[in-house]
């Protein structure tokens, strides 16, 4: 090899190493305790200098902080005591969803939070509906699926999912979570997650970070992160609060936390990045870049078959009858005007 192809060898090396050492200082990491949730769990749901307290009938065991057992009609909580004024933040879930029932016996799944409510009961995988904030679903019971059977009615291969099922949602305050459609007009995305009575153990990872929203999972026992949703242009203040929850009804599983770690995330930002972002306006109310129910508080869901049918039906009618009419006109007009010539 010429000597001058050595250093080129070699500087393209260095610049390499270059690059990858300023992608590894552009984003750093610090896990903040006071908003983390582990083993042994001290004071948690007893003492009042813990950060996190318990709600419904959620406890704590030695391995885990366990939402749910598998019995029905529960529902259970943990929410964090301190709102969290991190601009950039990533939360690593690690969690565990078993039980006795068999495939689609089983149900209904956990929810990871970020709300501006606390300790509200309610429909939502243990959580009020209407809440304001980001929503991280693991939703184990296909109700959607279930409700179309009952209607002798099936998903087309575009539209059906395969359950358990992770999925994200941001509410102004004004969104209802359709749980009969499993959140399907309100979701950002998701995907699906095989992450029931296994072996290893089940991660979800949710990251937030120049306002984009990114979800993965590891629950294949590699150790690897995979893609679930990337949005960009998501809004949420600054002072909410970090909970998790679950509900059982007719069907069950064991909802377990095994912990909730929060890191604050240093990140890199430009001159120019700086001084737009002081510029902009402070977000007071979440929202999404190119969502428009979260604009208007309305959910859209579109017409059903055979009101589309109708519609068809109706305009073509419609159509004819003004074809009809325009060649009436056109007759007597190509009439009256072939008398005048007469």
């Amino acid at each position: 090899m010429p000597f001058k192809s050595y250093w080129t060898f070699a500087f393209l090396i260095c610049n390499a190493a270059w690059c990858f050492a300023e992608d590894e200082h552009e984003m750093e990491e610090f896990l903040k305790r006071e908003y983390s949730l582990s083993k042994p769990y001290q004071g948690v749901g007893s003492a009042s200098s813990s950060h996190w307290e318990l709600m419904g009938d959620a406890m704590v065991t030695t391995d885990q902080v366990r939402l749910t057992p598998d019995k029905q009609s529960k529902q259970g909580a943990v929410w964090g005591r301190l709102p969290c004024h991190l601009t950039d933040w990533e939360m690593q879930v690690h969690f565990k969803i078993h039980g006795q029932g068999k495939k689609n016996l089983n149900g209904d799944g956990l929810a990871i939070w970020y709300t501006k409510e606390r300790m509200q009961k309610g429909p939502v995988f243990g959580n009020m509906d209407n809440f304001t904030g980001l929503g991280v679903f693991v939703d184990t019971y296909p109700n959607e699926e279930k409700h179309l059977e009952a209607q002798k009615k099936r998903y087309t291969p575009r539209t059906q999912r395969i359950f358990p099922f992770v999925l994200a949602m941001v509410g102004n305050g004004s969104i209802s979570y359709d749980h009969e459609r499993d959140g399907r007009p309100t979701e950002l995305g998701g995907c699906n997650a095989m992450v029931r009575n296994l072996k290893q153990d089940t991660f979800l990872f949710i990251r937030y970070v120049r306002r984009r929203l990114t979800v993965m999972i590891d629950i294949d026992g590699q150790h690897e992160w995979r893609d679930c949703l990337d949005i960009p242009g998501v809004r949420l203040p600054k002072g909410y609060y970090f909970g998790a929850s679950s509900v059982t009804g007719d069907l069950s599983d064991n909802h377990d936390i095994i912990s909730l770690k929060l890191y604050q995330l240093t990140v890199f930002r430009s001159q120019q990045e700086q001084e737009e972002e002081e510029e902009e306006e402070e977000i007071t109310i979440p929202s999404v870049d190119n969502f428009e129910f979260l604009k208007f508080g309305l959910v859209d869901d579109g017409m059903s078959g055979i009101a589309i049918f109708f519609a068809v039906l109706f305009s073509m009618l419609g159509l004819i009858f003004l074809i009809v009419i325009g060649l009436v006109v056109y007759s007597h007009w190509k009439e009256n005007r072939r008398k005048r010539f007469y």
